[in-house]
């Protein structure tokens, strides 16, 4: 760690001269643009650029999906490639050379990431659904039909659909757990029963983080810790810009029950935590710039490893954070009506935690398990509040104080035995649990925190029939979704989402290696819905009771962002895109000439005579020079030396 050498502090209280860009003599003025090529669809040829890039995505993606889906090879510029099978990490790495495909990338590249970020899991099947709203909807429009109404029939399918998925939905039992982030983990059972055994041990409260491990086994350990939906004010407290958190090790915790304005109030803490040389993290009702500014400075410099959280929820409850966080810590809440000065208390106060892990969005506290006799009084305490309680709403929050006390911390180490089979690991295992949380299971809700791959909070919506057979079902409820719209040609538009519906079915069976058209005609031919084709065992069986089942959000998700991109994809009838400067053609360095082939010197040389002095004309001869003596100084003068 670096310091500052001033021997006044080693906190720095000033304001941080932030870098500026250079002014220009034209600031009022507009800049010169940067220059744009537009392509027309008059032809139809930026529909077709586009529809270009969209397919090259499917198809790449769309090796990955199912249980006997293939990997992709990521080229990795600073390391070994990366061997992955999940369709985000493969949406990251897709860059078209040219510019108009590439914008038909980034299009539908829209749907698979927003997927991934509500729901963990389902980014690959939203891309292949919007490849097929897409295609079947170029096509209908190349006919001459009106794409606004084609638009409109497919956004009120998409909104009839979810309505009919709800139905469909069912709640999960809680062995049904592992089966489902086998599922999601490509069939791998053996992932699946460490997700499901790390839940049951920390509770449907607790949080789960996945690490990498020092073995080439899989380890899980549990731990004390909370988790909270808050994060750090400034991304300059990042501590690994790679992944965009910070993370301390055996640092101290501050608690402020009120807005920090005045950088001196934090003065004494800082230079105690600069001087006995730990991280501090601090956590408060609020922070003016004035003082957040010289916090981040000194951070920057290299004085000072810190951080600061405004405190979870507001008003009470963010009173009962503080002091649920200050028990779990042993630390203790700063508040002015305990009679507590901020700038005159000293690190007597602070609590302790042996790691924590800071997003933009949430934070991860694990301790040592030192303060478990106090959290288990203080759980008891808030049980007989419970009990003496008749409000529902107070009694609501007095049960989430409980499940935040009292849930632990389950961190799974994955090993490997190369660095390439690590990370594979890793993403399947990330895949799997975040498919098994976003499950109804009695209507809680789950938290994880990732440390490769930070996913928010889900929502727990129940689950549907997996291996694609739940879309198949759902474009049986077309024909009826039909009847309800407005004109014929937003028929056609719900008719094309009933024809897109049926491509992640058709392509799962395609990369098991049987015909996708036989797999659709025979499942829907049988009335039974938990019916469909299990591609891990060639055969066909109610996928209900054999554990192939998917989380609701994941299918609602798939269909709410497929139906948006296609939408978009259709009303697009101009391109704009930026004009690639042509690389400058390298300098050739001139060849060099052989050189020329001399004859062979002669072996004695014949020195050519010179005539007689006496013979050669004599030099006239010159007048003397005589030098000026008007205004020339002599030599070694004072001004000629």
């Amino acid at each position: 760690m670096a310091y500052s050498p001033t021997p006044i502090s080693a906190v720095s209280s000033t304001n941080p001269i932030l870098p500026k860009r250079p002014s220009s003599p034209f600031t009022t003025a507009n800049p010169k643009g940067i220059p744009k090529d537009l392509y027309f669809n008059h032809d139809g040829s930026a529909t077709k650029k586009l529809l270009a890039g969209v397919s090259m995505v499917a198809e790449l993606v769309g090796v990955t999906l199912g249980p006997k889906g293939r990997n992709v090879v990521l080229q990795n510029k600073y390391g070994p490639p990366k061997i992955v099978n999940d369709g985000e990490t493969v949406l990251k790495e897709i860059e078209l050379e040219d510019s108009v495909e590439n914008v038909g990338v980034k299009l539908v590249r829209q749907a698979g990431a927003k997927t991934n970020d509500l729901a963990g899991d389902g980014s690959t099947t939203a891309v292949i659904l919007a490849h097929g709203l897409i295609t079947e909807g170029v096509k209908v429009t190349a006919a001459g039909m009106n794409p606004i109404q084609i638009a409109r029939g497919i956004e009120k399918t998409a909104v009839a659909l979810v309505s009919e998925l709800k139905l469909m939905s069912r709640e999960i039992e809680d062995h049904e757990l592992a089966d489902v982030a086998a599922v999601s983990a490509g069939n791998d059972y053996t992932v699946g029963n460490m997700i499901y055994s790390a839940l049951c041990q920390v509770g449907k409260k607790g949080v789960v983080s996945i690490e990498k491990g020092k073995s080439t086994d899989n380890t899980l350990q549990v731990v004390e810790g909370m988790q909270f939906d808050r994060g750090y004010l400034s991304p300059y407290f990042v501590t690994d810009r790679q992944k965009m958190i910070v993370e301390f090790q055996e640092c101290k915790l501050l608690l402020v029950d009120k807005i920090i304005t005045h950088p001196e109030e934090l003065f004494k803490i800082l230079d105690n935590a600069v001087k006995e040389k730990y991280a501090i993290v601090i956590v408060a009702e609020g922070i003016a710039q004035e003082a957040l500014t010289p916090v981040i400075r000194n951070k920057l410099r290299g004085a000072l490893k810190a951080v600061v959280i405004k405190a979870p929820a507001f008003g009470e409850r963010k009173s009962h954070y503080l002091d649920d966080i200050a028990i779990l810590t042993g630390a203790t809440v700063v508040r002015e009506e305990m009679g507590m000065i901020l700038h005159k208390t000293g690190p007597e106060v602070l609590g302790t935690a042996t790691k924590v892990v800071i997003t933009k969005d949430t934070t991860l506290i694990v301790t040592d398990g030192s303060t478990r006799e106090a959290v288990n009084k203080r759980v008891s305490q808030i049980q007989r509040l419970v009990e003496n309680t008749k409000e529902e709403f107070q009694k609501k929050i007095l049960n989430e104080r409980i499940g935040r006390l009292s849930g632990g911390i389950a961190i799974l180490q994955v090993g490997a035995q190369t660095q390439v089979e690590l990370k594979d690991k890793q993403l399947r295992i990330e895949d799997a649990l975040n498919a098994s949380k976003n499950l109804n299971v009695n209507r809680y809700w789950l938290t994880l925190i990732l440390t490769w791959n930070i996913i928010k909070a889900a929502i727990e919506e129940g689950v549907v029939v997996g291996g694609g057979c739940c879309l198949l079902r759902l474009s049986k409820k077309v024909d009826a979704i039909k009847e309800l719209l407005d004109n014929e040609e937003q028929k056609i538009g719900a008719e094309i989402f009933k024809k897109a519906l049926s491509y992640p079915a058709k392509l799962i069976a395609k990369n098991a290696g049987v015909n996708g058209s036989v797999v659709v005609e025979k499942v829907l031919s049988n009335a039974n819905m938990g019916y469909g084709y299990n591609a891990a065992r060639d055969c066909y069986e109610d996928l209900m009771k054999a554990g192939i089942m998917d989380p609701s959000k994941v299918v609602r998700c798939c269909l709410e962002h497929a139906a948006s991109v296609a939408k978009t994809f259709l009303l697009s009838d101009a391109v704009v895109v930026e004009i690639k400067e042509s690389n400058p053609i390298p300098r050739r360095m001139p060849r060099r000439r052989p050189k020329p082939h001399l004859p062979p010197m002669p072996q004695t040389l014949q020195t050519p005579q010179m005539p007689p002095m006496s013979s050669m004309p004599s030099m006239p001869s010159m007048p003397p020079m005589s030098m000026p003596t008007s205004g020339a100084r002599a030599f070694g003068s004072k001004y000629g030396r």
